[in-house]
């Protein structure tokens, strides 16, 4: 047999006709390659998506029980630190008030649920109890003059209400004004009190209300001097409400020198006192280092910060009060506006008396102690 020798114009058709077979088969294969490739692609993306989500989700789970753990410690060493800080702040404290920091409490110690309450009890008859305001105590009525003046006449009874003073303020109980109220009303059952009439003034007026509006213990009536009544905006509160939250005002209190803290109380005694100055004897007298000491600063600032909340849960029932009530209040008070507190209250208790002292300040039982002690006397006198 012969060997294949095509001509020139064979090879030409040959090689034209392999060259479009050659394209055709190559599309062919590559659409179906690229056909192929979009399926495997979707499959794989599916399959990537679900194992990205499952991954993530994982992660997700991993890193929010590594921030809570995070977070736990945090708090933990946080505690730690501010307790640390707590405790040398007031060694310090105490180191450099030497005696001032042991002075001797003037009153006795009443035990009610083991929490030893600080009051003083002075003079006979029928009784007469005080309670003060925020940032002050007990001996707020002695350096005025008002308990020896009305021990003349009156079993006089003055509490420490809890922080305050020499009197504790248990961290496990939030004390509002219901549970003061009841804390007093324990001190007084075991004191043997009986119909007392209760003197409250600024804060202590909330808790002389509430333990009114109770009802449990009968009362012979009210005498209410400087009180804020009604929910309302009072800047002082406003500033001092951040010390109330747990730890960051335990923090921040104890940050504070000693020196600093005495000196920033005294200022906010200037502020009460206005426009009065200060009295002299309460410069000499007042305790300074306790009324600085951080239990009561946090039992000052969880006061402020509870105010409109106590006063919006009892406004509802000062209508129904149908003791005798006597409110006392200076109309050139900067603390509490007379016009907003002291005169509404007079239209919402039935039967009220209401005594606006001119020029006077928040302090009133300093500037109008005998304008006190009179209403003290109308009220005892009527039954």
């Amino acid at each position: 047999m012969f060997p294949f020798d095509p001509s020139r114009q064979s090879r030409r058709r040959v090689s034209r006709s392999l060259t479009r077979t050659t394209r055709q088969m190559t599309g062919q294969l590559t659409r179906s390659l690229e056909s192929a490739a979009k399926s495997v692609t979707k499959s794989a993306a599916k399959f990537v998506k679900k194992a990205l989500t499952r991954s993530t989700e994982q992660a997700i789970r991993e890193t929010r029980k590594t921030t809570v753990r995070s977070v736990k410690r945090t708090v933990r060493d946080t505690e730690k630190a501010v307790a640390s800080a707590v405790t040398a702040q007031g060694a310090k404290r105490g180191a450099e008030h030497g005696a001032k920091a042991v002075r001797k409490p003037p009153g006795q110690f009443v035990t009610v649920d083991g929490l030893p309450v600080h009051v003083i009890v002075r003079g006979r008859g029928r009784p007469v109890v005080l309670v003060h305001g925020n940032g002050t105590m007990a001996e707020d009525f002695a350096i005025c003059g008002l308990i020896d003046r009305l021990a003349a006449r009156y079993r006089v009874i003055a509490i420490d209400r809890p922080g305050f003073g020499y009197t504790g303020r248990p961290r496990h109980r939030i004390w509002t004004a219901q549970a003061q109220a009841m804390l007093l009303h324990r001190v007084l059952e075991q004191l043997g009190v009986e119909r007392p009439l209760l003197v409250g003034h600024s804060w202590g007026t909330i808790v002389a209300l509430a333990l009114a509006a109770d009802g449990r213990r009968p009362l012979r009536g009210l005498v209410l001097l400087s009180g804020s009544y009604f929910p309302g905006h009072r800047t002082d509160a406003a500033l001092i409400a951040p010390l109330a939250v747990p730890g960051l005002g335990d923090a921040m209190r104890a940050m504070v020198p000693a020196k600093v803290s005495a000196s920033l109380t005294g200022q906010s005694f200037r502020q009460v006192f206005w426009p009065q100055p200060v009295p002299a004897r309460f410069t000499a007298r007042f305790p300074i280092e306790i009324a600085a000491a951080a239990t009561q600063l946090r039992a000052v600032s969880e006061d402020a910060a509870s105010m409109n909340s106590a006063v919006t849960g009892l406004q509802r029932r000062y209508a129904g009060l149908t003791l005798p009530v006597s409110i006392l209040a200076g109309d050139a008070d900067a603390i509490v506006k007379a016009s907003e507190h002291s005169v509404r209250l007079h239209t919402t208790i039935p039967g009220s008396t209401l005594r606006l002292l001119p020029g006077l300040g928040h302090m009133i039982h300093y500037g109008a102690r005998l304008k006190v002690e009179r209403a003290i006397d109308d009220l005892m006198k009527l039954r």
